[in-house]
């Protein structure tokens, strides 16, 4: 039992931290359930259609409160729209418990926190191209949001995460 001790330590880690983060994520949803969309989902829909804008894909967001989501106007057409499932929040909670199951001081909120910066870019250049493609590429759209988007944002988790094992977590400490 001694062997699978450090494992269980990390896993006990992993699922208090996700829980507890998960509890509050839902807790600030709550605060905002009689909104369109929570300010965070706002925000990066904004920062989508700036993106999209800067790309010569003028776009406009148009509120829904009947589903609960902003719409993404491009170019004059409805393309998509941004709900809270979209805003990278809840992989960024999944990321942010595995970095921190294998707890190495400081530098885990440094590179906790530079994963979330990279993940949020990730996520907003996802969604400009996933409606850039619905514009130019309407063939592609249900192949590009079920499978190729999932696969760029959980590709990234992954990646981020075998860096933090790799270089970092299991790292052996040098003692000069």
């Amino acid at each position: 039992m001694k062997d699978f001790l450090p494992v269980l330590k990390i896993l006990l880690r992993f699922v208090v931290i996700y829980i507890v983060l998960v509890l509050m994520y839902q807790f600030y949803l709550n605060t905002y359930e009689n909104e369109v969309v929570d300010p965070f989902t706002r925000w990066v829909a904004k920062q989508v259609a700036f993106l999209q804008s800067a790309l010569g894909f003028p776009t406009v967001l148009v509120d829904s409160m009947k589903l609960h989501s902003i719409l993404f106007q491009t170019s004059g057409k409805f393309t998509t729209r941004m709900v809270e499932g979209c805003n990278v929040f809840s992989v960024a909670i999944l990321f942010t418990a595995f970095v921190f199951a294998f707890y190495k001081g400081t530098k885990t909120y440094i590179f906790a926190l530079g994963g979330i910066v990279l993940l949020h870019i990730l996520n907003i250049s996802r969604i400009a191209l996933l409606n850039i493609i619905y514009i130019r590429y309407p063939q592609y759209e249900k192949m590009a949001h079920d499978y190729l988007f999932p696969a760029i944002i959980y590709g990234g988790v992954i990646i981020f995460w075998l860096i933090w094992i790799q270089y970092f977590a299991l790292k052996k400490e040098n003692n000069a």
